[in-house]
């Protein structure tokens, strides 16, 4: 089978699924391993702005007001893969290319034999669901099975290892500009973790928030994970947090537990990786249950100096 995947997500479920050869396309966010990499790129973002979430979020808002379409797909690209199954999602419309947007370059450029399958997951059990729906579509429901399988009993001994310890109240930070709290699967995930996530919903979308809820929340720890950043694009948005009235009298500031956690790698895509997501979150919650597997690579303690 000659696939297209539309979506890291996808994409890491079907490596995980043992079928990374069968690949042929990807999309421009997909970064996964070398030979990923060597693939096409089927889409391109429209917006020109580079690591400023205000300017970001300005240009995203003005695409989707427009009517206009935040990631163009190749058809021309499309047309020489001739794919058998495309995947891509609605779950959000300014994360990867809209299901919309991809039957249309299917239907202009592919043969009536290319399936497209589009998931939307909002909870852990609902990227669970998506890896048997890829799974069946692609022939390996076994490996689909096993893959959902092996990360709840994961996530079991994650839960069972902090089974007792206090856990303490937390808020993510999605985005910096607007401040946006991170919904979805995340709170789950911090569940699992050993902790409580405060200002965001479990399955619901990732709602903007005031900073004033922060300060009133006052959280123990702060975990600052912006959508599609790597932890030194997030080191220089800091001061829009660092600069807001009152950032210094967070309990989670004056105790030094503030963190900066790779958001584009670990906690964006709803794919296998949720398990290092969780994994990322507990050994921050509690360091004296679990090693600092991902220190450094998948989070660090922010400092002001």
């Amino acid at each position: 089978m000659r696939i297209v995947s539309l979506l890291p997500g996808t994409t890491e479920i079907i490596s995980a699924l043992g079928l990374e050869g069968s690949l042929i396309g990807r999309s421009h966010e997909c970064n996964q391993s070398g030979y990923i990499r060597s693939l096409p790129a089927i889409t391109s973002p429209q917006i020109k702005s580079k690591g400023n979430s205000r300017n970001i979020h300005s240009e995203l808002q003005n695409l989707v007001k427009n009517g206009l379409s935040v990631f163009t797909v190749d058809g021309d690209a499309l047309s020489k893969l001739n794919p058998d199954l495309i995947l891509t999602q609605d779950h959000c419309e300014v994360c990867a290319a809209s299901l919309e947007e991809v039957e249309k370059a299917v239907q202009a450029h592919c043969s009536t034999d290319t399936s497209v399958i589009s998931v939307s997951p909002e909870s852990v059990e609902d990227i669970f669901e998506s890896f048997l729906k890829i799974g069946t579509a692609v022939q390996a429901e076994t490996a689909a099975v096993k893959l959902v399988d092996d990360l709840k009993i994961r996530f079991d001994i994650i839960s069972q290892t902090i089974n007792g310890a206090t856990r303490k109240e937390i808020i993510t930070v999605e985005w910096l500009d607007p401040l946006m709290t991170g919904g979805n699967w995340i709170p789950e995930l911090v569940n699992i973790a050993g902790a409580e996530s405060l200002l965001a919903e479990a399955g619901v979308h990732s709602p903007v928030i005031q900073w004033e809820q922060i300060l009133n929340a006052d959280p123990e720890k702060l975990f600052i994970m912006p959508c599609g950043y790597t932890i030194d694009q997030t080191k220089k948005e800091m001061p829009r947090l660092v600069d807001k009235n009152g950032w210094n009298d967070l309990k989670a500031v004056k105790n030094s537990d503030v963190y900066l956690l790779d958001g584009d790698r670990f906690f964006n895509r709803p794919g296998p990786g949720i398990y290092d997501s969780a994994r990322i979150l507990a050994e921050i919650n509690h360091p004296a249950l679990f090693k600092p597997l991902y220190k450094n690579d998948g989070w660090i303690r922010w400092t002001s100096a």
